[in-house]
């Protein structure tokens, strides 16, 4: 039986090429549920949160079984049944989405190495699955909604990513059309943007390229009240010089290099050392014992792996970077960095193919089988020196099949959780930095004498930094930023408990953003931790306990006493004994923004996660 499962449009099912009629909504939805998380487990709690909108009913299972019957009369025993749960078994090539992640993943990685031409074919087959927004048919404001946010943002990058090649090789006139389309739906993109005023300039109209940079920045200003970025701007100002980097020019193609050379086939007995690991921060502190017990922890017995958590902002990235060029001298055979950056949607087949690519497999070469996949991963660790870093993590399975079977390779794994289902492993949890180490670091970033000339506003900013490296290093680079900046006043702005957040951003780094990304993650897997979250940022003292949570959001206490300890592992919450589940600071002031969403208690985080960053703040 061939079963064709597509979720890139509205909801549809065919079996052996015939279409199948679903039925209501609510099954379709338990269809999209189930293929999302193909060939896994799916609980009936967490199936009905994707059916679902807010308080199941009490019919709840009894619904859900019986959809799950009227699938299994179209696709027979793909539909497996668990205790508590159903599995679909799906094969390769079954699923759309599936395929459109690995088109899109196929070009991003063949960039380097494959003709443009060849990078174009696979993005356009991989937006020729698409049909119309993902998830069309099924019921909105459940725990889907953020997978169809997701799948759709992807969309848009990957057409912005097929316009760029595009443009390279000399395409800009074909591309208006499709580019004033992409626009006139989806105003605010900046890089569609500077692809369309590019694809003018080429095409020798400047005029009506300059008249595109003001539609861009009335648009950004009338509905986010923002300018245009700096990458804009600057296309804006190379095209008022007439700067001839603008103009097109066919590349000069060089000889291809043999594949053997640079990339090695998964049939040849060859070699290439990987070396993937990010700069290591000039900028380190403290984090002693931490950094011996995450050396110790790789450089030890079979498994050698070191799961590093805490908090978002907490550095646990950087911790884990800093231990990997500690030990890299005792990896020769490579070092290979990885990260999901926090995405719950990243399959740990999608984990297992991007290594395999990094160990020198082809990507033509990579299995499709996800079990085939972890299997040529183990044989080629097999008594191999290969540091393996794993960063943005969201849940066990991920990386599970990267835990070493045998000597040799090692694991570094960076999340906000602590993993718990990976046995064997060792566990180092990063907490808040002491004052000691938190005056260091401001120190390293800003200068000791920015610190000294006022010992008592230095202390008052390492309290409103609450620990947090991230925090700090914003601090940081605030003041080496601004030399004639007072401390009192960079004090005065960060202990505003209104405005924090706002001040705690600066170029790339920002402590919203990160708490965005944790808070995005924990939601998206359990909608009720989510919302436990944003009644914590609302609630007196930021305290709650699981009987008032429980009738906040009209669920029994036992469930909330579950989310609250999901929060609990995230470090997103913690538990004063005296006074119940209580909000890390800085994790409160985001919180407390959550809560003060008017729309809050229905549609909290779709609305809020698909915002952009000025309007958020």
């Amino acid at each position: 039986m061939k079963i064709d499962v597509r979720l890139l449009g509205t909801v549809e099912l065919r079996v052996d090429g015939k279409p199948v009629t679903v039925g209501a909504a609510k099954r379709r939805a338990v269809l999209a549920g189930l293929a999302l998380e193909a060939n896994r487990p799916v609980s009936l709690d967490r199936l009905s949160q994707m059916v679902w909108a807010g308080s199941t009913p009490a019919s709840a299972v009894a619904n859900l079984r019986s959809h799950v019957a009227g699938l299994r009369r179209a696709v027979g025993d793909r539909i497996v049944a668990h205790p508590g749960g159903y599995e679909l078994r799906l094969a390769a090539g079954e699923l759309d989405v599936v395929e459109f992640l690995r088109l899109a993943g196929d070009a991003r990685a063949g960039r380097d190495n494959v003709a443009p031409v060849a990078v174009i074919g696979q993005l356009t087959d991989a937006l020729a699955q698409w049909r119309g927004p993902a998830g069309g048919g099924v019921p909105r404001s459940t725990s889907l909604d953020n997978r169809w946010a997701t799948l759709d943002e992807q969309r848009l990058q990957i057409f912005e990513e097929l316009a760029d090649a595009r443009l390279t090789v000399g395409e800009h006139a074909d591309l208006l059309a499709g580019l004033r389309e992409h626009l006139a739906a989806h105003p605010l993109r900046e890089r569609a943007w500077g692809q369309l005023m590019l694809a003018l300039y080429r095409c020798g109209d400047t005029p009506a390229a300059l008249s595109a940079y003001r539609a861009a920045r009335d648009s950004l200003y009338d509905q986010l009240g923002i300018e245009p970025g700096s990458e804009l701007a600057t296309l804006h100002r190379a095209m008022l010089d007439r700067s001839p980097e603008l103009s097109w020019a066919k590349p000069v193609v060089a000889e291809p290099v043999p594949v053997a050379q640079h990339r090695v086939s998964a049939v040849d007995g060859s070699w290439v050392a990987p070396r993937e690991l990010p700069a290591d921060l000039v900028a380190f502190v403290g984090r002693t014992r931490e950094l011996a017990d995450v050396v110790a922890a790789v450089t030890g017995p079979t498994p050698a792996v070191a799961v590093v958590c805490g908090p978002a902002g907490g550095g646990k990235s950087a911790l884990a970077v800093r231990a990997a060029h500690t030990v890299a001298a005792a990896f020769p055979d490579g070092q290979v960095y990885v990260d999901l950056g926090y995405r719950t949607d990243v399959p740990a087949e999608e984990v297992v193919a991007r290594v395999l690519r990094s160990l020198g497999v082809v990507a033509a070469d990579v299995p499709q089988r996800p079990e085939e996949r972890a299997g040529w991963l183990r044989s080629r660790l097999a008594g191999r020196r290969v540091l393996l870093v794993v960063d943005g993590v969201t849940h066990a399975a991920q990386v599970r099949p990267l835990v070493p079977a045998g000597p040799g390779p090692a694991l570094v794994v960076v999340g906000q959780r602590q993993l718990q289902s990976l046995d064997g492993v060792r566990r180092i949890t990063v907490g808040a930095l002491g004052d000691a180490d938190g005056r260091a670091l401001l120190s390293a970033l800003a200068g000791p004498e920015r610190l000294d000339a006022d010992p008592a506003a230095t202390r008052e900013l390492l309290r409103h930094c609450s620990g947090s490296p991230l925090a700090l290093r914003v601090a940081g680079a605030r003041l080496a930023g601004r030399p004639a900046l007072p401390m009192d006043r960079l004090v005065e702005q960060i202990g505003d408990g209104r405005r924090r957040l706002d001040w705690l951003a600066h170029g790339d780094l920002s402590m919203r953003e990160r708490l965005a990304t944790g808070y995005a993650a924990v939601r998206s897997e359990d909608e009720v931790a989510g919302r436990l979250l944003e009644l914590l940022g609302g609630a007196p003292d930021g305290q709650l306990l699981p009987d008032g949570a429980a009738a906040r959001l009209g669920v029994n206490t036992e469930r909330a006493w579950r989310a609250l300890e999901e929060l609990i592992d995230t470090h997103l919450v913690y538990l004063d004994e005296l006074a119940g589940y209580r909000l890390p600071a800085l994790v409160r002031e985001y919180a407390a923004e959550l809560a003060a969403l008017p729309s809050v208690p229905r549609q909290p985080i779709n609305r809020w996660q698909s915002l952009p960053t000025a309007v958020r703040r």
